[in-house]
C-alpha cells in the first residue's frame, strides 16, 4: 500500500489543487512555509497512514509540487501536512470533518478531502441564458430559506430542500435564484487563546455563529452541511440543484466571498472552475475581487457576473456583467417615504440600464432592513447581536408609518401594505434586473434588525405560515412580477432614450408632472407621470406593447393628474392602484375597468396607479369610483 514512485518530469504539468489520473496523483500547495507533505488516509485515524514528502527542490516560488504513481484504495482520504501541522488543502474538492452545521467540536477535526471524486450525469444539461433585462432574481440564505418548521420540506436547511421550493420561486414570477455563499467555510467564531504544544494557537469558540458566511473559507468546495442524509454528499447535491433549476428553464447565480488574502489569479480560477464544475451561470463578487481581470476573461464572456461596479472594464453588448449595490435602494426608500427633493432620482432609477453592462435593482438586501422592516421600524434594533446596538448600518431610510414596531391594528396594517406595493411597483417597473429578497413576497420580517449576520434562529428563517397570512402581499408580487414580464416596455434591452426615434409620434419614455408633458422639478414635488410607448416595446409574437400612464404621488395628500391623451382609438384602463386595498391594489388581465374621465384621475396620498390604455370597445364605462 505505501509503495508509489515519484514522477518528477511530470510537475508543474498541472493547475492549483488536486489531479488524478488513473494511477497518476498531482497536488500543486501554496504555501511560504518551510516543509510541506501529502498526508493519505484509508482508515479513519487522526493520523495519516501515509506521508510524502514534496522536495523543495519541485517548488515554484510559493507553490509545492508533487507528481505520484501509485494504487490506492477507492475511499482514500487525504490533506496536507505543513510545518509538522495537519492542514485542508484549501483547494479541496469536498470536505469531511464540519459536516454538522454549528457544532463547536468542527473545529477540533481534521478536515479531509476524499482523493476521488464523485462522477455525476448531467444528462445534457444546458444553461438557460437568460438575457439580462428578462432576468428576475430572487435572493435567499441555503438555511434560513426552508430551516423553519413551516417549510413543509424534508431536509432542511439543505440542497435538497431548496430544490423542493423550486416550482414556489417558478410561480412566483423569478428566472433565477441568488445563493449566498454555500462554499465550505467556518461557521463557528473562534477566538485564539493560549498555545498548544505544537506551537499553534489554539481557537476557542465565542458561542456565535458566522450565519451568512462571510468569511475567507475553501472555494472549491460545497458546504458539506448543506448536504442531507447520514452520507454527505455536497457535490452531488449541489449539481443536481442546479440541473433541476435548468430543467425548469431557472438560473443559479453564487456569491462569492474574498477577503482580499487570495491572489487574483486564484480568484480567477476559482470564479471558472464554479462556471465549468458546477454549471452555475452567475456568479456576485463580494469582498475583494480583482474585477477589471474577471470582467475580462473570455471564459466567462457568457456568464452573468454581479459586482458593486465594472468601472475599469468595458461592457459587451449582451451585458454579461452588472453594476450591483445599493444606489436604487437608496433613492427609491427616499422616493417611497416622501423626502424632498426627489423627482430627478426617481426619473434616474426608473430608466437607468447603461449601455454594455446591466444594473440590479432591489428596495430590500440581506444586510439591511426587509420590506416588511422597512415600512415598520424607524431605526434598527439589533439588541439580539450582543454588541450594544451598535452594529449595522444608522441610515435605513425607513419609515414606520407611524408606529414603531410590529402591529396588528387594520388601519396600520392597510397603509404598511400599500407602502410595500408602492415598492414593488417601483422596483419591478423600472428598467434593468429586479432583485426580490426572499420573504419579501409575503411580508417576512426579522423584528427590526438589519444586520442578522449572527442570528441563525427564526429572526433569519422564512416563516412559511406568513405566506397565507400576508397572503394579499403575496398574491400582488406574483402578480407585479408577471406584469413586468408580459409588458417589455418595462423592461427594454437598453436604456429608453426619451425621444420618438422611431417616429410614431411618442417618445418611447416620457415624463410628466400633474399635467401631461410638464414635468415639475421643484424640491418639494413629490410627483411624477411616466408615458410608455408601446411601439418600442415588442411582445414575443412581435406585436407592439401596450401604452402606459404611470403617477406616482408620494406626498401624504391626494393630487389630480392630467393623463396625456391615449393612443388613437384607445381609453385609460386602470391596471393597477395601489390605494384600492378592497382589490389588493390590481385589475387581473382583461378586467381592467375604463376611467371614468379620461383627462383626469385624481390619486391618493402616497399611492402609485398604474393606466393602461385599450380600444374603446374594451371593458364597461362604469364602475370605475376615480374621476
Amino acid at each position: 500500500m505505501e509503495e508509489y514512485r515519484r514522477l518528477k518530469e511530470e510537475t508543474r504539468r498541472y493547475p492549483i489543487g488536486l489531479t488524478v489520473i488513473d494511477k497518476k496523483l498531482h497536488i500543486s500547495v501554496i504555501g511560504a512555509n518551510n516543509t510541506c507533505s501529502l498526508a493519505l488516509f484509508w482508515t479513519d485515524g487522526q493520523e495519516p497512514d501515509l506521508k510524502i514528502p514534496m522536495d523543495p527542490e519541485e517548488r515554484e516560488g510559493d507553490v509545492w509540487n508533487l507528481t505520484v504513481e501509485g494504487r490506492w484504495p477507492r475511499k482514500t482520504m487525504y490533506c496536507l501536512e505543513m510545518d509538522g501541522v495537519l492542514k485542508a488543502d484549501p483547494c479541496g474538492r469536498q470536505f469531511t470533518g464540519w459536516e454538522r452545521w454549528g457544532d463547536p467540536e468542527n473545529i477540533e477535526h481534521i478536515m479531509k478531502s476524499p482523493l476521488y471524486g464523485e462522477p455525476f450525469d448531467w444528462e445534457g444539461d444546458k444553461c438557460p441564458q437568460t438575457p439580462m433585462h428578462e432576468t428576475i432574481i430572487y435572493r435567499c440564505h441555503m438555511r434560513g430559506m426552508t430551516c423553519h418548521r413551516s417549510s413543509g420540506v424534508r431536509n432542511k436547511g439543505t440542497f435538497r430542500a431548496l430544490a423542493e421550493k423550486i416550482p414556489y420561486i417558478k410561480e412566483l414570477g423569478a428566472t433565477a435564484v441568488e445563493l449566498m455563499p454555500v462554499n465550505e467555510f467556518q461557521e463557528i467564531v473562534v477566538q485564539e487563546s493560549e498555545w498548544n504544544p505544537k506551537g499553534a494557537r489554539k481557537p476557542q469558540p465565542t458561542g456565535r455563529l458566522n450565519y451568512w458566511g462571510y468569511t475567507g473559507g475553501y472555494y472549491y468546495g460545497p458546504k458539506a452541511s448543506y448536504s442531507s442524509g447520514q452520507k454527505k454528499r455536497p457535490v452531488y447535491e449541489m449539481k443536481t440543484l442546479v440541473k433541476a433549476l435548468h430543467r425548469q428553464g431557472m438560473e443559479l447565480i453564487i456569491e462569492l466571498y474574498f477577503s482580499g488574502n487570495e491572489s487574483p489569479a486564484m480568484v480567477l480560477d476559482i470564479v471558472r472552475f464554479w462556471v465549468k464544475e458546477y454549471h452555475v451561470d452567475g456568479v456576485h463578487l463580494v469582498g475583494y475581487a480583482p474585477t477589471e481581470l474577471i470582467g475580462k476573461d473570455p471564459y466567462l464572456r457568457r456568464t452573468k457576473l454581479f459586482s458593486t461596479s465594472w468601472s475599469k472594464t468595458e461592457g459587451t453588448k449582451d451585458k454579461h456583467l452588472a453594476e450591483y449595490n445599493d444606489g436604487f435602494l437608496t433613492d427609491m426608500r427616499r422616493v417611497l417615504k416622501g423626502d424632498e427633493d426627489q423627482i430627478r432620482p426617481l426619473i434616474f432609477r426608473i430608466g437607468h440600464n447603461p449601455r454594455g453592462f446591466g444594473v440590479v435593482n432591489y428596495m430590500a438586501h440581506t444586510n439591511g432592513f426587509t420590506m416588511m422592516d422597512m415600512v415598520s421600524f424607524d431605526r434598527k434594533h439589533n439588541e439580539a447581536n450582543k454588541e450594544d446596538n451598535r452594529d449595522g448600518s444608522d441610515y435605513n431610510y425607513s419609515w414606520n408609518c407611524g408606529y414603531e414596531g410590529i402591529s396588528k391594528k387594520k388601519k396600520l396594517l392597510e397603509i404598511r401594505q400599500k407602502q410595500i406595493r408602492n415598492a414593488m411597483v417601483l422596483l419591478f417597473l423600472s428598467q434593468g434586473t429586479p432583485l426580490m429578497l426572499a420573504g419579501d413576497e409575503f411580508g417576512n420580517s426579522k423584528s427590526g434588525n438589519n444586520n442578522a449576520y449572527c442570528q441563525d434562529n427564526d429572526m433569519s428563517w422564512l416563516n412559511w405560515n406568513q405566506q397565507k397570512t400576508n397572503r394579499d402581499i403575496w398574491e400582488f408580487a406574483k402578480f407585479i412580477i408577471n406584469f413586468r414580464k408580459n409588458h417589455p416596455v418595462f423592461h427594454m434591452e437598453e436604456e429608453p432614450l426619451n425621444m420618438d426615434y422611431l417616429a410614431c409620434g411618442h417618445p418611447d419614455v416620457s415624463f410628466h408632472g400633474e399635467k401631461a408633458w410638464r414635468p415639475e422639478y421643484e424640491n418639494f414635488r413629490r410627483q411624477l407621470g411616466v408615458l410608455y410607448c408601446g411601439e418600442y416595446g415588442k411582445k414575443e409574437d412581435g406585436s407592439p406593447d401596450d401604452y402606459f400612464y404611470v403617477m406616482y404621488n408620494m406626498h401624504w395628500e391626494p393630487h389630480e393628474f392630467g393623463p396625456p391623451s391615449p393612443p388613437k382609438g384607445c381609453r385609460w384602463h386602470v391596471a393597477v392602484d395601489t390605494s384600492l386595498s378592497r382589490i389588493n391594489g390590481f385589475y387581473r388581465p382583461g378586467e381592467e375597468p375604463p376611467v371614468e374621465d379620461q383627462r383626469r384621475y385624481t390619486v391618493d396620498g402616497r399611492t402609485a396607479v398604474v393606466l393602461i390604455g385599450k380600444p374603446w370597445d374594451t371593458g364597461k364605462s362604469k364602475g370605475q369610483r376615480r374621476t
